[in-house]
């Protein structure tokens, strides 16, 4: 089985930081090369994989002032698609651009939707005839499509061991954005009577310089910038719990079953994924506001670390996640033999 995963390019695969899309990529790269399939990654020149490498751009367009990532994804999917004839089947993780030219792919095209930016671009997808498509979760799909599978993403647990003890901190972990509710985060911590560790890029400046800067003060409000694989463990380990009170339907919560798999409970809202993510009373607790969410705080804290911890083992492990892909790619190369 010859297999072409068609990575993101906005950041390097695996992400050096910041880059959910590029992680997944990158553990179900490293997990079919386990499995002895042959895999060529089409991702950033400097990415890291035991697969083939290929590609066309030299490193993430993000990191790059000055570069128009449309013209590097461009460039990036037309040459992916020009060796489509090597591959026996082509995954693409590359959002809607891909699909625009899946009739000349000259392998079975199969795409996983990361999430929808918007209804605006439903029509790339509704009208790729030649893609079949995996959602990430169950709250994720449109309606307007026909799924192949429900793959929920799968973490590396050796790169998150147990923390038993946690500790007395609460974190809030991703981008600094309204969609992630920072701000909220930090006044849940307020109203919990609790110390706060804010982790991630700043992707909204303005929200940063006027909800969140003014409250960090280097002790009852820590923020330690885009937090890489190397510190992830510690950080989420370390707090008693992940605030993650979301202001939109999150396709996925990555940095939710990171914390689990360090046994830290969770507090979010019963939004997008959340409610097939959280094991309420056993992982964490989805409440319905700020006020909600601090009365939580202590509930959440003394939950049973080592059953969460088993909880991220058995649904959120790296090879669930491979076998459940490797599993697919079989089902849908056969249906294509027999055609």
């Amino acid at each position: 089985m010859r297999i072409a995963l068609l990575g993101p390019i906005a950041w390097r695969t695996p992400p050096l930081h910041y880059g959910p899309w590029e992680q997944i990529t990158s553990s179900l790269a490293e997990g079919l090369v386990a499995r002895g399939i042959d895999v060529t990654l089409f991702a950033t020149l400097d990415s890291q994989t035991a697969a083939k490498l290929a590609g066309v751009c030299p490193t993430g367009y993000e990191g790059q002032h000055g570069v128009d990532g449309r013209i590097w994804e461009a460039l990036h999917v037309s040459h992916a698609l020009a060796r489509s004839g090597e591959f026996d089947l082509i995954h693409n993780h590359l959002d809607w651009l891909p699909l625009a030219f899946a009739q000349h792919s000259k392998a079975p095209l199969l795409t996983t939707i990361h999430g929808f930016s918007g209804r605006g671009i439903l029509p790339a997808y509704v009208n790729a005839r030649a893609s079949a498509f995996v959602s990430i979760s169950d709250s994720d799909r449109a309606p307007e499509l026909d799924y192949e599978a429900t793959i929920h993403h799968g973490i590396d647990l050796s790169a998150l061991p147990l923390s038993a003890a946690g500790g007395e901190a609460l974190v809030a972990f991703g981008r600094i954005h309204p969609d992630k509710g920072t701000a909220e985060a930090i006044e849940i911590a307020r109203l919990a009577g609790r110390r706060l560790v804010i982790c991630g890029i700043v992707q909204d400046a303005s929200y940063f310089r006027e909800q969140v800067e003014p409250h960090i003060d280097g002790d009852r409000v820590r923020y330690l910038g885009s937090v890489g694989p190397e510190r992830r463990a510690e950080v989420l380990g370390s707090a008693a719990v992940l605030l993650h009170p979301i202001a939109f339907d999150e396709p996925f919560g990555l940095s939710v079953v990171e914390a689990m798999a360090c046994g830290t409970p969770v507090i979010s809202y019963p939004r997008g994924s959340l409610p097939e993510i959280v094991d309420e009373g056993t992982t964490g607790w989805l409440v319905d506001g700020v006020a909600s969410a601090a009365r939580k705080v202590d509930a959440a804290a003394a939950l049973d670390r080592r059953a969460i911890r088993r909880v991220a083992e058995r649904r959120f492990g790296v090879d669930r996640m491979v076998d459940e892909y490797l599993a697919l790619y079989r089902r849908l190369l056969g249906r294509a033999s027999a055609a």
